[in-house]
Parts: structure tokens; C-alpha cells; sequence
């Protein structure tokens, strides 16, 4: 009984970190994307985008419009450089600050959804982003 259950278990020891951490990376990255993407038309950030910061959202200490703004680009650069795995930390945290926010001043009762935003971004802040990054190509190129 516990050969099958040690080899199952190498079997999965043997799976790459690098997979999980480009996981960890992509998949978050699409929802904050998809976010981005509600709030922009063009290269817009929209009235309705707007309203919903003054309506619904109503940060503490920050004008609605400089938050719809800043939120759009947000949910647009810091993707981007997940999914090519450019400053992914850096990136990692800068999402983890969002989904804070997110979780502190808009939807709290959404946590389950935001504690698996986090743990990702987590993940990447503590481990990196793994070899199938362009952090890890730099590294290898220029060692530190």
C-alpha cells in the first residue's frame, strides 16, 4: 500500500516549480487584464468606469477619477509583465497591494476569491517567477 502512495507522491515531486509559478502568473494576470479592459475604450478610461469608482467603489482619500485612472493602468501593465515574467515580483506586489484594496474597501465579503488572488502573488513575491520568465533569461545572462 505505500509504495504505490511514495511513488505517486515522487511523481509529483518531480513536477517543475517553474510550472506552478507560470500558473501563479497567467492566471491572475487574466483577471486583472479582463478587469482593465471593462474600464478602458481605447486608449479611454470610460465615464461609466468613472462613475463606478464615485458609485459603487468610493476608495477613502483618493478622487474617483485618479482611481479609475490609475486602476486601468494597473490592471494593464502589471499583467502584461506577469504573463512575459519582466519585474514579477515587483509586478506580484503591486497586485497583491491591489487585491488588498480590493478586499479592504470594495468587496470584502469576497475573500475566498481575493485569498487565491493573493496566495499567487505571494507565491511569485516569495519564489519568483520561475525559468519560463524573462527575469529568469536576465538572471542567466547578467548574474547579480
Amino acid at each position: 500500500m505505500a509504495s504505490p502512495i511514495l511513488h505517486l507522491r515522487d511523481r509529483l515531486d518531480a513536477v517543475p516549480i517553474s510550472l506552478v509559478l507560470f500558473c501563479a502568473r497567467i492566471f491572475p494576470a487574466a483577471v486583472f487584464w479582463q478587469s482593465g479592459q471593462t474600464k478602458v475604450e481605447g486608449w479611454q478610461v470610460t465615464d461609466s468606469a468613472i462613475a463606478l469608482f464615485q458609485e459603487e467603489y468610493r476608495l477613502p482619500l483618493i478622487d474617483p477619477w485618479l482611481a479609475a485612472h490609475l486602476a486601468a493602468f494597473a490592471e494593464h501593465f502589471f499583467p502584461a509583465l506577469l504573463v512575459i515574467g519582466l519585474a514579477t515580483r515587483f509586478s506580484a506586489l503591486a497586485l497583491l497591494g491591489m487585491t488588498m484594496v480590493i478586499e479592504i474597501f470594495v468587496y470584502p465579503d469576497a475573500w475566498p476569491t481575493h485569498g487565491v488572488w493573493a496566495t499567487c502573488f505571494l507565491l511569485l513575491v516569495l519564489r519568483g517567477p520561475g525559468s519560463f520568465s524573462l527575469d529568469a533569461i536576465i538572471v542567466r545572462r547578467f548574474p547579480f
